[in-house]
């Protein structure tokens, strides 16, 4: 497998972030509840330890921390 096969995108203004999962858009989180929700639904695991593991999320424009749009 190539990358990541979880992808959320950096904040936008409204401070949600779309997630992408194998290549398909999944929905749009706004906070890490909804990324762990997101998972469950694809069948991925939702503990918490799996949402910093790179080999699993890839989150760019900030970690699971960042939730507001830079400025």
């Amino acid at each position: 497998m190539e990358g990541a096969p979880v992808i959320v995108e950096p904040p936008s203004p409204d401070g949600g972030r779309r997630v992408t999962i194998r290549g398909e858009v999944v929905g749009t989180a706004y906070h890490l509840l909804d990324v762990v929700e997101l998972l469950r639904r694809q069948g991925l695991p939702e503990t918490d330890t799996t949402l910093d593991d790179p080999d699993l999320i890839e989150w760019r424009g900030g970690g699971p921390d960042a939730w507001t749009a830079a400025e």
